[in-house]
């Protein structure tokens, strides 16, 4: 029980009390007369009791008996039914913090209560004061389909204890038309609250299920996070740092082989350049910032920049181009196939042992389509690969939503082709034309 049951039970208490104080005090001003209020108590019981042996023997005047024919109800002269009442009174306290558990108990006391109420209005109508405390405690003690029917029933018996032998055509109108419909609304409105109360908790239960997953699925987002940042650390590093450390030490086998100062220094130098551009490489994957070439030129103009470099490294003859209008894409997509190609041609440099290499970026309206082929020594690309550049190839092109055909045949090359999505940038850049246009002109 809650503070504020606790409380809530005394006042409905002291309201009935005061009602039927209220009431007792007017009744006995309205009884009248210079006789003591004891005497009119003790003639009042003695005509009720009379009234009981013979019910004619008492006139309408009379307090006690209610009318005067044959077979009507002879009441209690209303002091005794007041102290009666107020020993009813009494369990509020005790039932009101009971409501829910004993609502049997509690309508029985309610009922009895309101009859109580009616006889009192009857005897004097000083008692229609104490009558209308069933209101409230309609409110305070009734389930609550069971509201508007307590405060119908009062409003009844109110007007039942006032009403004359010629009303009962009245009251009938009244029950039927007013108290009925009252009823039933009562209990249709309670039962749609009813209705959306467990609604209500049935909601609650699912957000606070839904809550639960959610949480779930932040600690799964977390690891899944998790994972995918080694993997995409061990394809920065298999990109980059890996790809210049194999050229490196070609670089340095081939200044320890060279014979003349001006060659061994041509590879020294190739060496030191790689091994700069690797410890660059690795300090940008470790803040997964974009690819070096990237930052500063779009995609066409960076593997321009690569393939020259990667022929002059390799001794390969590469022969880079570019078909389609050139338009800035997303960062993401341009990374990507910027890192297929650097893949692709590491690959050609270590194993394909090839005398020619096209490199081709192609523009359409909604794919970005690379191409990398050459004459080399081929594969079965069926057979698994030791290595992790082919499956991280497909998985960069997959994560962006693209495909990734290899074909390959041992003797006869390979040929490998990349399309993504022309996912456009957030800015369009206008210049990259005109830089392919002047370096076409240049070259």
């Amino acid at each position: 029980m809650s503070r504020l049951d606790g409380r809530e039970r005394w006042a409905y208490l002291g309201l009935a009390y005061a009602l039927l104080a209220a009431s007792a005090i007017a009744a006995a001003f309205m009884d009248g007369g210079g006789r003591s209020a004891l005497s009119r108590l003790a003639e009042s019981i003695a005509a009720w009791l009379a009234g009981l042996g013979d019910p004619a023997a008492t006139g309408p005047g009379d307090p006690g008996p209610v009318g005067s024919a044959a077979g009507v109800v002879v009441l209690p002269p209303w002091p005794a039914l007041a102290v009666v009442a107020a020993v009813w009174l009494a369990p509020i306290a005790w039932l009101h913090p009971r409501r829910e558990a004993g609502r049997g108990l509690v309508v029985a006391h309610y009922l009895v209560l309101i009859l109580l109420a009616g006889a009192l209005a009857a005897t004097n109508p000083a008692f229609v004061v104490f009558a209308s405390t069933g209101y409230p405690l309609a409110i305070a003690l009734l389930p609550a389909r069971l509201v508007m029917a307590g405060v119908t029933l009062t409003a009844v018996v109110s007007v039942a204890a006032q009403a004359g032998p010629g009303d009962h055509t009245t009251l009938l109108t009244v029950i039927a038309g007013v108290a009925v419909p009252l009823v039933l609304a009562g209990w249709y409105v309670s039962a749609e609250h009813d209705k959306r109360r467990r609604l209500v908790e049935r909601l609650r239960a699912a957000m606070a299920e839904n809550a639960d997953l959610h949480g779930r699925l932040l600690d799964q987002a977390r690891r899944a996070g998790v994972l995918d940042e080694r993997h995409r650390m061990a394809g920065e590093i298999h990109d980059t740092v890996a790809q210049d450390l194999v050229a490196l030490i070609g670089q340095i086998d081939a200044a320890g082989r060279a014979t003349q100062d001006t060659v061994r220094s041509r590879h020294l130098g190739q060496a030191a350049h790689l091994a700069r551009r690797g410890l660059a490489e690795a300090r940008r994957s470790v803040q997964a910032l974009r690819p070096e070439p990237l930052e500063h030129a779009r995609l066409p103009e960076a593997l321009e920049r690569m393939a020259v470099s990667w022929s002059r490294v390799s001794g390969v003859h590469l022969a880079f181009e570019v078909t389609g209008a050139p338009v800035a894409l997303s960062p993401d997509v341009e990374t990507t196939l910027f890192r297929v190609a650097q893949e692709a041609l590491a690959n050609v440099a270590k194993h394909a042992r090839a005398s020619r290499t096209a490199l081709t970026l192609s523009y359409t309206d909604e794919l970005l389509l690379l191409d990398i082929r050459d004459d080399g020594a081929g594969f079965d690309p069926q057979k698994p690969a030791d290595g992790f550049g082919l499956d991280g190839m497909r998985q960069r092109v997959r994560g962006i939503g693209g495909t990734l055909e290899i074909e390959s045949e041992p003797g006869h090359g390979t040929a490998i082709a990349a399309a993504v999505p022309a996912i456009p940038a957030a800015e369009p850049v206008s210049m990259i034309s005109e830089t392919m246009a002047s370096g076409k002109e240049n070259g």
